[in-house]
């Protein structure tokens, strides 16, 4: 090993970077050498570039540009671009976040260059492979080296998929890490104010593929969530992927429904803070509003983060079911987390990451959270 190794840090997507953030600055503290690669798979300023600047991460060593696309066309696309960049960077390694094409893609380039490699998020599993990120977790998670959990239910699937244990390491969730850091700064009034939202208001957030990519499926949700917004007035936050199949089934400006442009980091979380409600089908806001204590209903039929439903606020729901279920949580008012936080989603997750990699780089044996021990 180079007595001064290099750790690449491969981001694609708004998750991504919240989630790397805390790992970022921990290893930079440690006198860690390191770059990061942006893939641009979220290419809208606002899905990433302002990410940048909300969360402090440095300016990427490269920024593929990749754009949207089939699974196919982008994936191909990341892989001719991740190729060559690693070759080019010469990491000793490479860490991925969460669930998206570029995670895969990474993972992929690595495995067939031989560079080693560590997953943020390890072990996640909503146990639908109709879900394009459920096959990306579990290729992802068969080729890491490293492999880095958020909740212990992640080590009982890694554990039974046969992963061993040593490769894993029960650290917290430094999304969480990037909420905590951010809290003196989440002040819901600047941006009610600007987008001319009422003081009691809630927050959709839609885009999985189940949801939006067929007429009919985003049909039944854009009539649920007009129904929601019969009951509180609604502000729509579009993601670039549904934002032209759900206009089409009818989700427009109205008097109870305001549909945005997507919003940075420090005012989509502001927002979140100050709502009544939150109606997603993302895995990171389910996260999210369990630690801010807003109600959350996530339109799917499963969720690879059951964590947030067992001591969160987070609850399943089908279209049919959501305008009842809004308007239950919508009376029952703020919400409380079903006991105590999940483990280790304490603000200190980014700093164990980092020395698990410092100290795994240099050789030293660790002990795997897995068996019992925790990473700290």
């Amino acid at each position: 090993m180079r007595e001064n190794p290099l750790v690449l840090h491969v981001l694609g997507a708004r998750p991504n970077f919240v989630k790397a953030a805390p790992v970022v600055r921990a290893l930079g503290e440690l006198g860690m050498r390191q770059g990061i690669i942006h893939t641009g798979q979220h290419y809208d300023a606002l899905m990433s570039d302002v990410f940048f600047a909300d969360l402090g991460l440095p300016e990427p060593v490269a920024n593929l540009g990749v754009g949207s696309g089939t699974h196919a066309r982008q994936t191909a696309a990341l892989l001719v671009g991740l190729e060559e960049v690693v070759l080019e960077q010469d990491p000793d390694l490479v860490v991925v976040y969460g669930d998206v094409n570029s995670t895969l893609a990474a993972i992929l380039v690595c495995a067939k260059l031989g560079v080693r490699t560590a997953h943020v998020e390890a072990g996640l599993r909503s146990f639908d492979r109709g879900m394009p990120e459920e096959v990306n977790r579990i290729v992802t998670d068969s080729l890491s080296d490293l492999l880095f959990a958020t909740s212990p239910d992640a080590l009982s699937h890694l554990a039974a998929e046969g992963v061993p244990a040593a490769k894993v390491h029960l650290v917290g969730n430094p999304m969480i890490d990037s909420l905590f850091a951010a809290l003196p700064s989440l002040d819901p009034a600047p941006v009610v104010r600007r987008l001319g939202l009422p003081e009691r208001y809630a927050v959709a957030t839609l885009h999985r593929p189940a949801n939006v990519d067929t007429p009919e499926a985003a049909r039944e949700l854009v009539s649920a969530v007009l129904e929601v917004s019969r009951q509180v007035p609604l502000v729509v936050p579009i993601h670039p992927r549904g934002r032209t199949r759900l206009a089409e089934a009818g989700l427009v400006d109205g008097p109870s429904v305001k549909v945005v442009d997507p919003l940075g980091y420090v005012d989509f979380l502001s927002l979140v803070r100050g709502a009544a409600l939150v109606v997603t089908d993302s895995g990171g806001v389910q996260e999210e509003t369990t630690m801010l204590g807003v109600p959350c209903l996530t339109v799917r039929p499963n969720t690879e983060r059951p964590v947030t439903i067992t001591h969160g606020t987070n609850r399943l729901v089908t279209p049919a079911l959501l305008p009842a279920a809004a308007g239950k949580a919508l009376a029952d008012g703020a919400a409380t987390p079903s006991g105590e936080l999940p483990p280790l989603w304490d603000g200190a997750a980014g700093p164990r990451i980092a020395r698990v990699i410092a100290a795994w780089l240099k050789g030293d044996n660790l002990s795997p959270a897995s068996q019992g021990t925790r990473s700290e």
